[in-house]
């Protein structure tokens, strides 16, 4: 087995970033561990973990961190992106500034520091890029259009630059996990989600409440069941660090797939209907819902069976 050496992590304050650099730091890897916040990292500098300050919308700190890894090791061995966040909200309310920011920390961030360690890299004919997409990378639901766009770009930008580098001895790999328990990302994500108008009050307070369930356990539900712990993505992420042939994504938990199964598999009018509709929730007009609640739409829905839609060339799984 390769064991390619030193990683660098980012987003290592909480959640994904910090379970991945005390398993890879515990099993023998030297681990950089970074995050925008230096303070935050202070349990892993008392692990013996080297830390650094990182920040992926810093263009001056990620040169820093990655000149340092170069001087002391040549190159870095493995780079995993871990550092991002889910910002909340329909479509129809977004801010633009808020969009940018998403993109800026999920997407370029990710791109140019991937592009910073690259170089470096190829000239040592060695290196693995990890770039941790979700589920949602693969698939979109309400109430999370933007940060479900930044996670399909991630994937879109990993298959490119996995064909760009390969036959320079470089991998990249994305991991799409499923629900992770991390109190953080669930708290910042509910916490986000605030209605501009009236008309997604409703549905706003239906999400919070559904996701929060997830995240921090509150109550049952079927996603939260098999929600999976940051742990149990950092032993794939290790696994991918360590492998000669890591592939090019690795699905973590049931949900992960299953659900992912039930996408390249089902039409798109089935996965809307039967799948999306019946386990998230969704913005409903309350002005049209008749007796019982239903609109004219699920009213027809139930008297009729969705006859599938021919797929056009090029369309998306």
């Amino acid at each position: 087995m390769t064991t390619p050496l030193p990683v660098l992590i980012t987003g290592c304050s909480s959640g994904i970033g910090r379970a991945c650099a005390l398993r890879m730091h515990r099993s023998g890897l030297t681990v950089y561990a970074t995050a925008r916040r230096p303070e935050t990292l202070a349990p892993l500098a008392a692990e013996g973990i080297r830390t650094l300050r990182l920040d992926v919308t810093d263009e001056a700190s990620m040169r820093e961190v990655v000149d340092l890894i170069e001087a002391e090791h040549g190159s870095v061995g493995a780079l995993v992106n871990s550092a991002g966040y889910a910002m909340s909200g329909v479509v129809e309310e977004a801010g633009l500034d808020d969009m940018r920011r998403q993109f800026e920390t999920n997407v370029f961030g990710l791109a140019r520091l991937s592009q910073l360690v690259l170089p470096a890299m190829r000239a040592a004919r060695r290196g693995t890029i990890v770039n941790i997409s979700s589920i949602f990378g693969r698939y979109a639901v309400p109430g999370g259009g933007f940060y479900q766009a930044s996670k399909h770009a991630v994937e879109a930008l990993s298959d490119a630059l996995r064909l760009e580098v390969a036959d320079f001895g470089v991998r990249v790999v994305l991991i799409e996990p499923g629900p992770v328990r991390t109190t953080d990302f669930g708290a910042t994500y509910v916490a986000n989600f605030k209605s501009v108008g009236k008309d997604y009050d409703a549905f706003r307070r239906r999400t919070a409440e559904y996701f929060d369930a997830i995240y921090t356990g509150s109550r049952r539900s079927l996603a939260g069941t098999f929600a999976i712990q940051a742990d149990d993505v950092a032993k794939v992420v290790e696994r991918t660090v360590r492998s000669a042939r890591p592939g090019a994504r690795r699905p973590v938990g049931f949900l992960a797939r299953s659900t992912l199964l039930l996408r390249r598999l089902a039409p798109d009018v089935v996965f809307d209907n039967l799948f999306v509709r019946r386990v998230f929730p969704v913005p409903r007009d309350e002005a049209r819902r008749g007796p019982g609640g239903a609109t004219p739409i699920d009213r027809a829905r139930r008297t009729t069976t969705p006859s599938p839609q021919p797929r056009h060339e090029g369309e998306r799984r």
